[in-house]
């Protein structure tokens, strides 16, 4: 099988097909382009993800609290607590998992979320550090979320830039190679994107807002989230390119490898769907809170589009993401 996370197909066959026991106080459960489970507590809900970090060997441990909280805000929540398992090779040293830690205990605090348990282990199950984070969010629930109330005729927004988290990554993971050919401002400029990972500020924005859906950029890029949003809800969408924002870090260095920035992991940028009418309010609300955010398509009847120079071209569902064509 590819390295990166099952395809959508997969996912569906292998993974949701197998799982067919309900409890009635679950009331959002895992599907195509949802990014938490949600459990009732009285008039309350308990919102629960977990995701690994398997891509990148520097600063995994701020990786690791931002992509969990990052799905929790995705449902419009703010994350309360995460749980991390750290999973090391014997090659790890004290000072490597102290590192780990010191990295996420920065950043959890950032987002006034607390640490409040998990595991780790020296094990030769793995060849690298890795380490796996589950955040837990609350909600009203009267004021749950889900990515169902998306409509025909919604508006595609994204905040901040393509492959944004990959950029990163490759920036770090393959700095020796890339100070070959590329200056180091442009170098810094990338790492830096790194600390732009949290979408936890928009989610939480967008949520008290009012829009039909929200989707974390993770594996499979900007492309793979809307194709997971869209089938999630069994419509379409055409993505108009040239409203992207690609920064010259994520241009020059996805040139240099040959690899797409619109399939490339991008932690750190929120899609979401609203009404034409409130579109614009939208933008304004994020823009005053300091968060870019550009309109980059349009939800349709049928099939995903990628408006390039007016020609259309068919956007497939996700695969294996474009950084491990990079970084494995």
């Amino acid at each position: 099988m590819k390295i990166g996370k099952l395809n959508n197909d997969q996912l569906q066959s292998i993974i949701m097909d197998s799982i067919q026991y309900r409890r009635e106080d679950v009331v959002l459960r895992s599907g195509i382009g949802e990014d938490c489970a949600g459990v009732r507590y009285g008039d309350e809900v308990c919102l629960l993800t977990t995701d690994p970090i398997t891509g990148a060997a520097n600063e995994v441990g701020k990786l690791a609290v931002h992509i969990s909280c990052n799905d929790i805000a995705s449902n419009g929540a703010s994350p309360i607590a995460i749980l991390l398992t750290i999973l090391a090779p014997e090659s790890t040293t004290e000072e490597d998992l102290k590192l780990i830690m010191t990295q996420a205990h920065e950043e959890a605090s950032k987002l006034n979320v607390e640490i409040v348990g998990g595991h780790t282990e020296i094990t030769s199950a793995v060849n690298r550090i890795v380490v796996s984070s589950t955040a837990i969010g609350k909600q009203k629930l009267d004021e749950l979320f889900s990515n169902n109330g998306i409509k025909e005729g919604d508006l595609l927004v994204m905040t901040k830039s393509a492959g944004l988290e990959g950029t990163g990554i490759i920036a770090y993971e393959k700095y020796d190679e890339l100070i070959n050919h590329f200056d180091e401002a442009l170098l810094k400029s990338a790492k830096n994107m790194l600390d732009k990972i949290s979408v936890v500020k928009e989610g939480v924005i967008a949520g008290k807002f009012g829009v039909s859906s929200m989707h974390d950029i993770t594996e499979g890029g900007l492309l793979g989230a809307i194709w997971e949003i869209c089938e999630g809800a069994g419509l379409g969408a055409i993505v108009k390119y040239e409203s992207i924002s690609i920064p010259d870090a994520t241009s020059k260095i996805c040139d240099h490898y040959k690899i797409n920035p619109l399939r490339l992991i991008s932690s750190g940028t929120m899609l979401m769907s609203v009404a034409p009418s409130r579109a614009d309010a939208l933008l304004e609300t994020l823009t005053s809170e300091g968060i870019e955010a550009n309109i980059i398509g349009e939800i349709t009847r049928k099939d995903v589009y990628l408006e390039k120079r007016g020609r259309l071209s068919y956007v497939t569902p996700p695969d294996s993401d474009e950084l491990y064509k990079v970084v494995f």
